[in-house]
């Protein structure tokens, strides 16, 4: 299983644009599979540039964004940008793209949130075509596009998608290169995420995609406060929906209990978890525990000491 490291995910997260790039540049050189950003539309610089600029100062390291929302943005602008920051990092981008959340479509851009599974096939039938044969003529509900995208030496550039619920890892499977998730515990990926959109892909004559978990990572000793501190950084996702859907499948009150936390055996044990259930890779949001200045420090090294291992 690759391990990764993910920013953005808290108010904590928020820095310069050099000290995100440099951030990237350090975890590359410590040897990480990827790195993640988010794309927040109020918080923090364009994730498609910031990474495009990371790209062009490393050599190695997998650069994702995790995730666009698509009904602010038109695929097809967005393949032209997602190709760009491909070429920029030497075909090392991946592109996760999602519906987002009804409250931040609807009340944040003033956008529709409807039907957000169909809306999602349709955005890929015009993405995908665009960034791997630089042409595409599609006719649908959400999007009529007759359009083209030449550029020389087209990268490659793998597509997820922010699939949680069944229809949308059946796209995923059968469309996406795989899913990114977030707030999903072991069970969830073991019994729910895995199953479906592995069985999906089988459907379709394809392999079984990328499952890229991201959750909050701490390593401490007092696992009581590393959760109490989860619950004040991340108590927030738990009422959106789309997340609240993964708790309850996990059987959890909150985020606060599907955070990977405890000391460095037990952050082993837990990933090992994760990977005996399906998933191909693991992104830590790591963040600091209450009372425990030295857990951020810990996290990362112990993560570091884990690539390739487990």
């Amino acid at each position: 299983m690759r391990i990764g490291v993910f920013v953005g995910a808290s108010a904590a997260d928020l820095m310069t644009l050099d000290e995100l790039i440099g951030r990237i540049k350090q975890a590359e050189a410590d040897g990480f599979d990827s790195f993640w950003v988010p794309h927040i539309s109020a918080r923090g610089y364009d994730a498609l540039t910031a990474l495009a600029l990371a790209g062009s100062q490393t050599s190695r390291i997998e650069l994702g964004v995790g995730v666009v929302p698509t009904y602010p943005r038109h695929p097809a602008a967005l393949a032209q940008q997602a190709l760009t920051t491909a070429a920029a990092s030497g075909g090392r981008f991946i592109l996760g793209i999602g519906p987002s959340h009804r409250p931040g479509i609807e009340d944040g851009f003033g956008l529709s949130y409807d039907r957000p599974a169909l809306h999602t096939r349709e955005y890929l039938s015009v993405l995908r075509p665009l960034i791997e044969d630089g042409r595409v003529q599609f006719s649908g509900e959400f999007y009529n596009v007759n359009a083209e995208l030449d550029v020389p030496n087209r990268p490659p550039c793998p597509v997820l998608i922010s699939a949680l619920a069944p229809r949308m890892l059946r796209l995923a499977g059968q469309r996406a290169d795989g899913t990114i998730t977030w707030m999903a515990g072991p069970r969830t990926i073991r019994e729910h995420i895995v199953p479906r959109i592995n069985r999906a892909a089988a459907a379709h004559g394809r392999d079984n995609p990328r499952v890229c978990v991201g959750l909050p990572a701490t390593v401490c000793d007092d696992e009581l406060a590393g959760r109490r501190r989860a619950a004040d950084a991340y108590g927030r996702y738990g009422q959106l929906v789309n997340y609240r859907r993964v708790l309850d499948i996990e059987g959890v009150e909150g985020p606060s209990e599907v955070a990977v936390v405890g000391n460095e055996d037990s952050l082993r044990r837990q990933l090992e978890e994760f990977a005996a259930g399906g998933a191909t890779d693991f992104i830590a949001n790591i963040y600091t525990a209450a009372d425990d200045a030295e857990s951020g420090a810990r996290t990362y090294a112990a993560l570091r000491d884990l690539v390739g291992k487990v």
